[in-house]
């Protein structure tokens, strides 16, 4: 059994290598989805093209069992969506500087006096 175990070894540590591999594919390419639905309109048409031909090559890809192919694909799609990115950022960007603002207006509207206090009790 040991010897067994000694002989899979170089096969076992290849497949853990395309399992982890095909677990960072999918992470990617769930996760290019969600960012190309919550940028919408704000993503030019040529782009989304792009983006939506090599999240199906990914696809295929990990459909596979090439590990330098998904691997091929999962960088197709980082380069395809870097314009994805930067939308991302500006979006989140956008929603600091009105998070910033919001709680900046609502500092000059509070009445908040700082003060302190001894409580007194009487003595009866």
């Amino acid at each position: 059994m040991v010897r067994d175990a000694e002989a899979n070894a170089e096969a076992d540590r290849k497949f853990e290598e395309l399992v982890q591999t095909r677990n960072q594919g999918d992470h990617l390419l769930h996760s290019t989805r969600k960012q190309v639905e919550e940028a919408g309109d704000k993503l030019p048409a040529d782009d989304k093209t792009a983006i939506e031909s090599a999240l199906t090559a990914l696809e295929t890809a990990l459909k596979g069992e090439d590990k330098a192919a998904i691997e091929a694909k999962m960088q197709e799609l980082a380069q395809v969506s870097q314009k994805l990115m930067e939308i991302a950022q500006q979006q989140h960007a956008q929603q600091q500087t009105a998070g910033a603002d919001a709680s900046a207006n609502n500092a000059k509207d509070d009445d908040v006096v700082d003060a302190e206090f001894e409580e007194v009790k009487d003595k009866k």
